[in-house]
This record gives C-alpha cells, structure tokens and sequence, in this order.
C-alpha cells in the first residue's frame, strides 16, 4: 500500500514539474512579437567582424540543427515536435549574445534602436528558461570550438580536409 501513494506522489510531481516547465515556455511568447527586431540584432552582430567565430558557430550550428530536420523529438509529434527547435534555437541565441562583447552589443543596440531595457529583461526571461546545468554545459562550447580550431591549425589538417572535401591535391 506504502508503496502505491509513493507511485502516486511521485507522478503527481513528475506532472507538477512539467506543468511548471510548460509555464515557462508559455511566458516566452509575448517576446515572440519582438523576434524579427532581434532577428535584425542577431543579424548585425553575425556580420560584425569583431563577434568571436566561435559563437557565430554556434549559430550556424542551431541553424543546421533546425534547416536539416534530423531532430531530437521528431515533429510528427504535436507541440512536442517543434519545441525542441525552438530549445536549441534559444539556447544557441543565449549563447551567442553572452559571447559577443558587451561594446559592441551596446553599438548595435542602438544603431537598431531596440529598447535597451526591454532586451535585458527578456534576455533574463529566456535565461531563466534554461536550466542552469545545460547553461553550463552549452557555455563551454565556444571554447571547445576554439580549441578545435587551434588543433586544425597546429597539426595542419584543414588544408588536406578541404582538399579532400574539393577533390583536388595539395603539395605540401
């Protein structure tokens, strides 16, 4: 019997905790009105050559991750299927604002006329979406990143990879 009202307990939590995380998400979307403003701010900042490669990498990685359709939750799935999209998505886009010096965001901030204050509080919604593990684990991508890109350099295998990627020789 003891047994049962624990099953009960616990899956009455499991439900609690989700419902949670659904009000959450259901809190992101008065900022889905302001995605194109930010879309133009991801934009700029993408072109800007001062922004690390390595955070724009991660950019191109969610863009890959939504464009090429190989999903986590397949989509078939209602409701399921696109939030993890739209999880990898924000993540990326968290990632990438918190990788791009504080100057030049305040530059495009303002070049684009994007409320200052709003910005901020919903960076801090969209943060406090995330559980604070994966935040620290997707943190540390850009340096991995780097990283990868420091030993493609020392060992000299991007030259032999595009040319193997171009088919053609190389006469090193």
């Amino acid at each position: 019997m003891a047994s049962t009202s624990m099953t009960v307990t616990k899956g009455r939590r499991r439900r609690k905790g989700s419902l949670l995380r659904s009000l959450r998400w259901l809190a992101f979307l008065p900022l889905a009105s302001r995605v194109p403003t930010y879309s133009r701010l991801i934009w700029a900042l993408a072109l800007d050559a001062r922004v690390p490669s390595s955070h724009k990498a991660i950019l191109a990685g969610a863009a890959g991750y939504v464009l090429i359709g190989r999903d986590l939750i397949p989509d078939d799935i209602s409701i399921l299927g696109g939030i993890d999209d739209l999880a990898v998505l924000v993540l990326a886009v968290e990632i990438f604002f918190d990788g791009v010096p504080e100057e030049i965001l305040e530059e495009k901030i303002q070049e684009l006329e994007i409320d200052r204050d709003s910005f901020r509080r919903d960076m801090n919604q969209v943060r406090r979406l995330t559980p604070a593990p994966v935040r620290k684990l997707i943190r540390r991508l850009p340096e991995a990143f780097d990283a990868a890109g420091r030993l493609v350099n020392q060992t000299r295998v991007g030259p032999r990879v595009r040319s193997w990627i171009s088919k053609e020789e190389t006469f090193a």
